[in-house]
């Protein structure tokens, strides 16, 4: 079992969009066309969400496992390096690939991101919480999953087009590959103690509407070296719901480290 991953034509390096938890690529699609511009997006979807398939084995769910997937990409598109955005439990992903391949690396992006900025005293509390929450996805499958305050039905500021593509993914989400994702990887994704060694230029665009991710961001910016910020009037779905501002701030990057 692999995970399922997209390219998107364009010119320049390759691009590895990761989503956050019951997204799937339908979120990058008002950034894609300008993306392509400056460069070629790889879209890739999370165990469980949209086309990628479920596994069994909790070990394909650890954040160090969802790396290698990252790895076997790149070493499929035959590039060298490549640039990475990940957005909410996707940036804890994409930041920490960074972390362990930065030769691999020429920049990385990413937004708003609770789980990769995480403390101690969240972290325990997601693991505690963390088989009776799975439990509650397995036995209310996807009724259960739409409860969960991030699904997509519950946006409030996307468009209209975002919405309904995310709707229709969601109907692929998998509770297995769900409750997995709330066991094996998001209690275990954060990447706070690691930023302090980041070796690459990096970008965070933050949604500034959001008031508890406040405190993750000024973490960063004191601690995380080679970091620039910038903060867009929008709250966690930045590159949704300010799409034209996201792009700018993704594009001029990439272009000042291609």
């Amino acid at each position: 079992m692999h995970l399922h991953w997209q390219t998107h034509g364009g010119d320049g390096p390759y691009l590895l969009l990761v989503h956050g938890l019951l997204c799937s690529q339908a979120q990058w699609l008002w950034n894609l066309p300008a993306l392509k511009r400056v460069c070629r997006p790889v879209t890739v979807e999370l165990w469980g969400h949209g086309r990628s398939p479920a596994p069994e084995e909790p070990c394909q769910y650890a954040p160090e496992h969802y790396i290698t997937e990252f790895e076997a990409i790149r070493d499929q598109l035959e590039v060298e390096d490549w640039l990475l955005l990940g957005y909410s439990l996707g940036a804890g992903l994409t930041i920490r690939y960074a972390r362990a391949f930065p030769n691999h690396v020429r920049a990385h992006m990413f937004t708003n991101s609770a789980s990769g900025l995480a403390d101690s005293d969240q972290v325990r509390a997601w693991q505690k919480g963390a088989d009776a929450s799975a439990a509650m996805i397995l036995a209310g499958g996807r009724s259960a999953i739409e409860r969960i305050p991030v699904h997509p039905r519950h946006a409030k500021r996307l468009p209209a087009p975002i919405y309904a593509a995310l709707l229709s993914d969601a109907e692929l989400l998998n509770p297995l590959g769900v409750a997995n994702i709330l066991r094996y990887t998001n209690p275990y994704v954060t990447v706070r103690e690691e930023i302090q060694y980041n070796a690459q230029p990096a970008l965070l665009i933050c949604g500034s509407r959001e008031r508890r991710f406040a405190a993750h961001r000024n973490f960063a910016a004191a601690n995380m070296p080679l970091l620039d910020i910038v903060d867009i009037d929008a709250g966690h779905g930045v590159n949704m719901e300010a799409h034209e501002a996201f792009n700018t701030a993704a594009c001029e990057f990439i272009v000042c480290h291609t």
